[in-house]
Formats: structure tokens, C-alpha cells, sequence
């Protein structure tokens, strides 16, 4: 067993600045990479080496232990191949300013929700397709810099026009981070679902496929039906009202929920609370 006390008494200023500068680094190359969807390859990469080596600790296995190392070697070499498009983009956003990222309090998301519930109301009414999505902790920003930006107030008004046909953003999605309408006419990657029903159009697709790959919560409009869903983890809610839509959305925004979610399984289980009768499904 180590003793700690021992350990923390053989270090002198030195080694405390060269744990310091260490635990710097890696904390700037996590905030380089925040904000991206490499951060869940990161997470997966870094569990499975530590799995791997206790493993080959705990056993004593030779030779998994001299592939592990000849992995990690490896891994340093692959790494800023893999990640070159996200390190790219994170530098790029290092650079510029304002990129503190404002979390809505309560009362604006509560806003913010509000808002977008109208704008869906009414674009079903008048059959206008349209695509909202919330970032959430995926960063969205490679989607973000498909479109045009905006970086304004979240209101119904400005939500409407962009949807309006003939304006050259509503085919694209429209992204909100944190308080702030960042971006418009951005382009989604479709779902590659090939159990997905032939009736869904791009826009439901697009929706799926950004929910499959981020955490991103996105508000669907059929253009053809008028049809209101939300689509999540790679799932689609359909055929939603006003207060169906503001009920999960507002559950999907609070914090303790989300971790509810995470701890216990799919989200089903907290749409079956909230809205009677509807079921989130996979191509259904």
C-alpha cells in the first residue's frame, strides 16, 4: 500500500510546477476540444487504454502489456490525424473573441422555450417546414459553420422569418446555444436508418441523424402535414401540440432531469410521463 504521506513528503517546488504544467496541458487540450464531437471519441479512447492497462497490471500479461504500449505509440501518431477537422475548428475558435458560452437561467430558457413553441405553433398551422435545434453539451460548431450567423435574441418573430419560404435560410436549420439564436440555414447530416419509415422527408431525417451523432434536442415542422415532432437520441416524437412540445422540452432542458435520464436509461420512460399516448420510436 502507498503511503501518501510519504509521497507528498518527497516533493519539493519543482515537482509541484511539474505537476502543475502537466495537469495544464491536458486541461488546455480539453478545452480545445470542447465544444466538439471528438470529446466523446477522447472519453471512449482514454476508458478503454485505463481498462486495458489495469487489466494487464492486475493479471500480469506480458505480452497484452507490450501491445498496449505499442498502441499508445501508436496513438500519438493517429490522434491529430483523427481529430485534425475539430482541433482545426477549436484553434480557430480559440482565436476568436466572445466565445464564453452564456447558459440561459431558468426564467430565459423558460423564455426561450416559449418562444419556440410558438413559432412551431404557427408554422403548423400555415404548413411551413422548418428545423430548430438546441445545443446542449455536444458542441455544434462544425454544423454551425455551414450556415449564415447570427447571434441574436431568440424570439418567434425572427424564427418565422427565417422559416418563411423564399428566404434564402429556411431550408436549413436554425441552432440555439445557450440565449442566442447563433445560426441559420445550417446544414444537418441525414440519418443513415435504413428502418426509417418512407415517409419521413430531409427534414426528419436531418433530425434524426444530428440526434444520433450529438445530445442536440431539434423541433421538426412537416411542411407537408404540419406536423410538429422533437426528435432525440437518434428518436422522434410525432404529432405533437403546443403544450405536448413545451412539456419535453422544458424536461429536456433541466439539468436534474437530464442526469435523470443519463443514470436510468432511454427517454422514453420520461415521455411516457408527459405526454399519455405517444411513444419515442425509431423510424415509427
Amino acid at each position: 500500500m502507498i503511503d501518501l504521506g510519504w509521497v507528498l513528503s518527497r516533493l519539493d517546488s519543482s515537482d509541484i510546477l511539474d505537476i502543475l504544467l502537466v495537469a495544464l496541458v491536458f486541461y488546455a487540450l480539453l478545452r480545445l476540444i470542447h465544444g466538439t464531437q471528438a470529446v466523446q471519441l477522447v472519453r471512449g479512447i482514454l476508458l478503454f487504454m485505463l481498462l486495458a492497462i489495469a487489466i494487464a497490471n492486475v493479471f500480469q500479461l506480458t505480452a497484452f502489456t507490450w501491445l498496449i504500449r505499442g498502441a499508445i505509440s501508436a496513438l500519438l501518431v493517429a490522434i491529430p490525424v483523427i481529430f485534425q477537422p475539430e482541433i482545426r475548428r477549436a484553434l480557430e475558435r480559440l482565436g476568436r473573441t466572445g466565445m464564453i458560452l452564456t447558459r440561459p437561467s431558468e426564467e430565459e430558457a423558460s423564455q426561450i422555450i416559449e418562444e419556440v413553441c410558438g413559432t412551431a405553433e404557427y408554422l403548423s398551422q400555415h404548413r411551413l417546414g422548418a428545423l430548430i435545434v438546441f445545443e446542449r453539451e455536444t458542441g455544434l460548431q462544425e454544423f454551425i459553420d455551414t450556415g449564415s450567423v447570427l447571434d441574436s435574441q431568440v424570439s418567434s418573430e425572427i424564427l418565422i422569418a427565417i422559416f418563411y419560404p423564399y428566404t434564402t435560410l429556411h431550408d436549413g436549420a436554425a441552432i440555439v446555444r445557450g440565449n442566442r439564436l447563433v445560426a441559420a440555414g445550417c446544414v444537418l447530416p441525414l440519418t443513415g436508418n435504413p428502418s426509417l419509415d418512407r415517409r419521413f422527408g430531409t427534414r426528419h431525417r436531418a433530425a434524426i441523424g444530428l440526434s444520433e451523432q450529438t445530445d442536440a434536442i431539434v423541433v421538426v415542422v412537416s411542411e407537408e402535414r404540419g406536423a410538429i415532432s422533437v426528435a432525440h437520441d437518434g428518436r422522434i416524437v410525432q404529432r405533437l401540440d403546443r403544450t405536448r412540445l413545451r412539456n419535453i422540452l422544458r424536461a429536456l432542458h433541466r439539468p436534474l432531469l437530464r442526469r435523470e435520464l443519463r443514470r436510468h436509461g432511454p427517454w422514453q420512460r420520461l415521455l411516457r410521463r408527459l405526454v399519455p399516448g405517444r411513444s419515442a420510436a425509431r423510424g415509427e
